[in-house]
């Protein structure tokens, strides 16, 4: 895996740079600005592009902006944006594109290694990686969405299973049952949530969105 970072913090950089080579992965360029990531996309066609959201010269959405840039520029390009804080501006252009190969983690994530390196992993294979704390704050709803009142009570536990963020597989494990009868549930979760295969969107991370706001709107957020 080919991968430019940019991050204006040395130490951060630095540090983040160690982390991914430890791990067998190709940091091809490190950059403290936009201006230069994009230049640095350009030059080496790398697989991944890391970007922290605040930089020079503003210190406030340079690298979310340069996201979307490089997204358009190359749309097979994978990007992960962490950041501090949520960025409302350009978050939601980033992350409702309809495609995957997208990932937005708070930079407190980087400290838990494995979650971090799972979420990279997962964005650079085409998937989608969301902090539950960005898509809580980006995609509350103004009305009541009262769709999942439709799910049984196993098709809430396995919603619920996804945003955590585990794969099939793990829900099955969790769950002690087969991954055949957590296929079937997720099938029956796309229906009753109305999300149409033809939906240019990926019906899973669109599933996850519904039960976080639904947590939210209830007072159940963590």
């Amino acid at each position: 895996m080919r991968i430019v970072m940019a991050e204006d913090d040395p130490l951060l950089r630095e540090g983040l740079a160690l982390l991914l080579g430890a791990e067998g992965l190709d940091v091809v360029a490190r950059t403290g600005t936009a201006e230069e990531v994009l230049d640095a996309i350009e030059e080496h066609k790398p697989d991944v592009a890391i970007l922290d959201v605040r930089m020079p010269p503003t210190h406030t959405d340079e690298g979310i902006r340069a996201a979307v840039e490089a997204r358009r520029r190359r749309p097979d390009l994978a990007v992960l944006v962490l950041s501090a804080y949520v960025e409302q501006s350009f978050a939601t252009e980033l992350l409702t594109g309809g495609v995957g190969g997208v990932g937005y983690l708070l930079k407190e994530r980087v400290g838990r290694v494995e979650e971090f390196l799972d979420a990279l992993h997962r964005v650079a294979s085409g998937g989608t990686a969301i902090d539950p704390e960005v898509v809580a704050q980006l995609f509350t709803r103004s009305r009541q969405d009262t769709r999942l009142e439709r799910l049984s009570p196993r098709e809430r536990d396995v919603l619920a299973l996804m945003a955590e963020g585990l794969g099939n597989s793990a829900i099955a494990e969790r769950l002690v049952v087969t991954d055949g009868a957590v296929h079937k549930h997720i099938r029956s979760i796309f229906a009753k949530l109305e999300l149409s295969p033809a939906d240019q969107v990926d019906r899973r991370v669109a599933a996850v969105l519904h039960y976080l706001e639904d947590a939210r709107r209830r007072g159940q957020w963590y």
